[in-house]
């Protein structure tokens, strides 16, 4: 082989080994190819089903996978099973809720039909983009006695515009809305398992404290609470991953205690 030959060979492999990291590369980067996850409600039946609120991704929101972060968990990148699936597993198990189990819903959350389902779940609250309209459904959804789970955000550089995007979403949603710090006390931890700490929550890669956050009525504890929200925490990443190893059981356990208490209570209340 001539020097020249050599030198394409080279250049040639280069650039193979670049095609086929690259893919890796960039969802490590927040680069990935977006791309939305196949959904297909199932139809009314009465039955309990988790509800998944689907909303617009703002910028750096792809990166798990390529897909928009209102999915995440939801079409599982590592080998889970989908957060909700197994959570509901749980819920069949230990209760005589009977829930739908295997199949869930994804919710706009200006669909009239979103009343139909008293619990809802948003995931990456820091990657929300609203509407005006959208901010007024949800808000109606709210008062109507709708509760909503928010989980798995946290503060940039990783966490989109954070906190502060989130609650300025939130004050739309619910003008005056100001979200005070959960104390073990309150009922929706004893809504079905007795959880007398907040140190139960399990870290599975974030740093420094989880912040459980809740929304009341008026922003008085001592009525309803109409949103709880998990930051700097990522509670589901237990559920979805309960079953392969990836997480220890008894972490797992504790995140399990979470959801079912939230789904409990807002049912209840």
């Amino acid at each position: 082989m001539t020097a020249l030959a050599r030198r394409w060979a080279a250049v040639i492999f280069s650039l193979v080994v670049m095609f086929i990291a690259a893919p890796v590369v960039a969802q490590r980067l927040g680069w990935s190819v977006q791309r939305e996850p196949l959904v297909t409600n199932p139809p009314y039946d009465g039955r309990f089903t988790f509800a998944r609120l689907r909303y617009t991704t703002g910028p750096g929101g792809y990166y798990y996978g390529g897909l928009p972060a209102w999915a995440h968990g939801y079409w599982s990148v590592r080998g889970g099973e989908r957060a909700e699936d197994n959570l509901m597993k749980i819920l069949r198990e230990i209760s005589y809720l009977g829930p739908r189990v295997g199949e869930s819903v994804v919710m706009a959350l200006d669909d009239p039909q979103l009343g139909r389902y008293p619990i809802s779940y948003m995931t990456e609250a820091g990657y929300w983009e609203l509407t005006d309209v959208e901010a007024a459904a949800l808000g109606a959804y709210l008062q109507k006695g709708g509760f909503v789970i928010f989980d798995d955000f946290r503060d940039p550089p990783r966490g989109g515009g954070g906190w502060e995007h989130f609650e300025a979403n939130m004050r739309r949603v619910v003008p005056g809305a100001r979200f005070l710090e959960m104390d073990p006390s309150s009922a929706v931890f004893h809504a079905f398992f007795e959880i007398d700490s907040l140190d139960i929550i399990p870290q599975a890669y974030d740093q420094g404290r989880p912040m459980l956050r809740g929304l009341f009525e008026g922003n008085d504890p001592t009525r309803r609470l109409m949103a709880i929200a998990n930051f700097n925490t990522d509670v589901s990443d237990y559920w979805e991953f309960s079953a392969t190893g990836f997480r220890p059981i008894d972490e797992s356990n504790q995140a399990y205690k979470l959801g079912v208490n939230y789904i409990m209570y807002g049912l209840t209340h």
